[in-house]
């Protein structure tokens, strides 16, 4: 965890939730939405463990395990960055943040990384018995569920189950104006 103040060129939001909470499934639905809005958003996912972009056999995989401390693959459809952090203790946000280009996004989300210092929306099933995020953590902007809280809020409660309405409060929340023109 980093304990710089986390800075972005774009509005920063994130979505936190413990395990199996369906965070991802919940962006892939709100992900769109703001597509169709015109709005483009650039994706930030934590992960908890070690994890492989490419495979073995790969000609980028051999080229990184050969010692590329940097490893660059481009076609004219993408690119993808994969960089080595062996001596990292955890991921920081801030580093990430700089790596992306801020000309092609209108708004940065973050999945996941619950315990650094920007806004967050909370998502919670008090089916899966785990506590709530919001009573500890003062930079939860908002709680998606998909049932009653055990606890009461002053923050805004979402239907975790309807995407249009927490993509609206990310809109609204980021200040983000829809980018699509009006056609005649």
């Amino acid at each position: 965890m980093s304990h710089a103040p986390i800075r972005s060129p774009l509005p920063l939001i994130g979505f936190v939730a413990y395990s199996g909470t369906g965070k991802t499934t919940l962006l892939t639905q709100v992900l769109p939405i703001l597509a169709a809005r015109g709005i483009r958003a650039a994706v930030i996912k934590h992960a908890h463990h070690r994890f492989e972009v490419d495979h073995a056999g790969k000609d980028s995989y051999q080229l990184r395990q050969a010692g590329a401390a940097q490893m660059l693959i481009g076609s004219r459809h993408r690119w993808a960055l994969m960089t080595e952090t062996p001596d990292q203790d955890e991921t920081d946000l801030n580093y990430l943040i700089r790596q992306l280009d801020p000309d092609l996004a209108d708004l940065i989300i973050v999945e996941g990384l619950k315990r650094e210092a920007f806004p967050k929306i909370e998502l919670h099933r008090p089916a899966t018995g785990q506590p709530l995020i919001f009573p500890h953590n003062p930079h939860i902007v908002a709680v998606a569920t998909d049932a009653p809280l055990a606890q009461p809020t002053a923050l805004p409660v979402l239907d975790i189950n309807d995407p249009t309405a927490v993509a609206e409060f990310v809109v609204h929340y980021c200040h983000l104006q829809s980018k699509l023109r009006l056609v005649q």
